[in-house]
């Protein structure tokens, strides 16, 4: 999606534990870890650091899983500004105003369905740079 692919360029956001836990001193990658952010939150941060100019490496609403359903988002931009791109400044401001039509759900997540939501994220985040999940999760 990015009109550029350099890993030393990519600054993960992210509210998952799982991904600084799997990634961290595995590779190229900055993870700024904000667990006491949400989904939304990280949307909104990608979003404003999109507006002055970072590319935004991944979909914000990559996955089956919809944005009420999952506290956990994980999303790469560029670590410094490479000048704005409208198509990327809409594609998150969307993924935004689709987040905020879903109706929060009001439940209680048990610790398995917690760990299976980040498992989720992570996997989808591994995914979408080229990262072996696998050899992550055996760390």
């Amino acid at each position: 999606m990015a009109t550029a692919y350099n890993p030393r360029d990519f600054l993960i956001l992210t509210n998952n534990p799982l991904v600084p836990t799997c990634m961290e001193g595995r590779g190229l990658y900055t993870i700024r870890f904000q667990p006491e952010r949400s989904f939304r939150e990280i949307l909104v941060e990608a979003r404003d650091m999109v507006y002055a100019g970072h590319i935004l490496y991944t979909h914000p609403l990559a996955g089956s899983v919809k944005p009420n359903e999952t506290p956990y988002k994980s999303l790469v931009v560029s670590m410094e500004p490479h000048g704005f791109d409208a198509q990327h400044g809409e594609m998150i401001a969307n993924a935004i105003a689709v987040f905020d039509k879903f109706k929060p759900l009001q439940r209680s997540l048990g610790p398995s369905v917690l760990e299976d939501f980040q498992l989720i994220d992570y996997t989808l985040l591994a995914g979408a740079i080229g990262f072996d999940a696998q050899a992550g999760l055996s760390k």
